[in-house]
C-alpha cells in the first residue's frame, strides 16, 4: 500500500510556488498525494495535472476563533478518514491547524514547513501571540523544516524549536529551482521576449530594475520606490519593473501608491502566474529589499535566469545568494539601495559576471531534483 501524504496550505496562490511539480513528482514515485487548501477556481485544474486529491476547507489568514475550530476539525476530519502517513503544513494558519489536527489524530509524521517568521515585523501583543503560536506549532510537529539556515538560528535564539528538531533540505528551499528547465536563460523564445518588452513599453537600452513578489511594506517596496526616484534624477535611462500584486494586509502608503501610478519610469504589471521567466528576462538586475524573508526563492530564480541579485543581509534571503559572487548586500534604507544599484547600472560586465555566478551557485545547489530528493529521504521514507 502506498504511503499517504497530506500537505495543507492556506490559500491557492502558494501552492506553484512550495510544490512546482514536486507533487506529480511523488505521484510517479507512488505515493497518494492529497493537498488541503482553501476554495479556488484553479485548485481542480492543477490538482488533474499534478495527479493528487485535494479536499477545500476555509482557512483563513487572519485568526477567527470560530472559523479556525471549524477549520481545524475538517482537517481533523479528513487525516482520520484517510490514515495519512506523513501531515505537511505550510504557512503559519494551515501549519498551525494542520498540527493541531494532525497531533490529536495521532499521525505519525507530523512536518511543520517554516517558510518564515510572520512575527519579526510585530510588535506588542501581536508579536507576543504569533511567538506563542510559533512555539506551540512547533511542539506539536514532529519535525520542523527550515527553508534557511538563517532560520535556523533565529528559531534557537528565539526559542521557537529545539536544534535536534529542525532540519534543512541541502542549503535550503522547500522545493528548489526548475532552473533547467523553466528558469533557464537559453529555453526562452526571442519573439516572445521582444513581444514582452514591447507590451510593457520597455525602450531598448534602458537600464531595468527588477522586483517580483507582493508590493507590500514588508518587503520594502518603500524604500526601494524612494530609491528609484532618487536614481532617475541622475539616470534617466532607468525603468523600475514590478511584478506582483499589491496587497490590503501589510498595504504600501498612499504616497508609494501614488507614485508607482503616477511614474512613467515605473512599470506595474499587477499578479503574473504564468511565463514569469519572460519577465526576468527583461531585467538588468533583480532587487528584493526585504523586512522578513524566509529564503527568498526570486532571488534563486533571478539567479537562475542569469540575473545578479540585490538583497538584505538580515534575513534568509542572504542564503539565496553570495554577496560579492553573485550580487550584493544591501542595507534596510534607500541610500544604501540607490549606492548598490547605480555601481550596476555603471558596470554592464559586472552584471553579466555576477549573473553568470548566481545561475552556477542555483544549480550547484538549488536544483530541484536535490530538494525532492532530500525531502523523501529525510521526511517520508526515514
Amino acid at each position: 500500500m502506498p504511503k499517504r501524504i497530506l500537505n495543507v496550505v492556506s490559500v491557492f496562490f502558494s501552492i506553484p510556488f512550495f510544490f512546482g511539480d514536486q507533487l506529480k513528482y511523488f505521484h510517479e514515485k507512488e505515493y497518494e498525494i492529497h493537498l488541503i487548501c482553501s476554495p479556488s477556481n484553479k485548485l481542480g485544474q492543477y490538482a488533474e495535472s499534478q495527479f493528487f486529491r485535494y479536499k477545500e476547507v476555509h482557512i483563513l489568514r487572519k485568526f477567527s476563533i470560530i472559523q479556525d475550530l471549524i477549520a481545524a476539525f475538517q482537517i481533523y476530519k479528513y487525516i482520520k478518514a484517510n490514515k495519512f502517513d506523513v501531515v505537511c503544513g505550510h504557512t503559519p494558519k494551515a501549519a498551525f491547524l494542520s498540527m493541531i489536527a494532525a497531533f490529536l489524530a495521532r499521525t505519525p509524521k507530523r512536518i511543520f514547513f517554516r517558510h518564515g517568521l510572520v512575527y519579526e515585523t510585530s510588535t506588542g501583543v501581536k508579536r507576543v501571540i504569533l511567538v506563542a503560536i510559533e512555539k506551540l506549532t512547533s511542539f506539536l510537529a514532529t519535525k520542523v523544516v527550515c527553508v534557511s539556515p538563517y532560520l535556523i538560528e533565529r528559531s534557537i535564539k528565539d526559542g521557537l524549536t529545539k536544534k535536534k528538531k529542525m532540519i534543512l533540505l541541502n542549503k535550503g528551499s522547500c522545493n528548489g529551482v526548475d532552473a533547467l528547465g523553466v528558469f533557464n536563460p537559453h529555453n526562452l523564445n526571442k519573439d516572445r521576449v521582444q513581444g514582452y518588452r514591447n507590451n510593457l513599453g520597455i525602450p531598448e537600452g534602458h537600464f531595468v530594475i527588477g522586483y517580483v513578489g507582493r508590493l507590500v511594506k514588508d518587503k520594502g517596496i518603500i524604500e526601494l520606490v524612494d530609491s528609484f526616484m532618487n536614481i532617475v534624477k541622475q539616470r534617466p535611462n532607468v525603468l523600475l519593473l514590478l511584478v506582483g500584486p499589491e496587497e490590503a494586509r501589510d498595504s504600501i502608503s498612499s504616497e508609494t501608491r501614488k507614485i508607482i501610478k503616477e511614474e512613467p519610469r515605473i512599470i506595474a504589471t499587477g499578479a503574473v502566474e504564468k511565463n514569469i521567466e519572460y519577465f526576468y528576462s527583461l531585467m538588468d538586475v533583480l532587487i528584493l529589499p526585504t523586512h522578513r524573508e524566509g529564503l527568498g526563492t526570486t532571488i534563486l530564480e533571478g539567479s537562475a535566469m542569469s540575473k545578479p541579485v540585490l538583497t538584505t543581509a538580515h534575513t534568509g534571503s542572504r542564503d539565496a545568494m553570495v554577496d560579492r559572487w553573485t550580487g550584493s548586500h544591501i542595507l534596510m534604507d534607500s541610500s544604501s539601495i540607490t549606492n548598490e544599484l547605480i555601481k550596476y547600472i555603471e558596470n554592464p560586465e559586472l552584471c553579466r559576471e555576477r549573473g553568470v555566478n548566481g545561475r552556477k551557485f542555483v544549480l550547484d545547489n538549488f536544483q530541484q531534483q536535490l530538494i525532492w530528493q532530500e525531502i523523501e529521504r529525510k521526511l517520508y521514507d526515514e
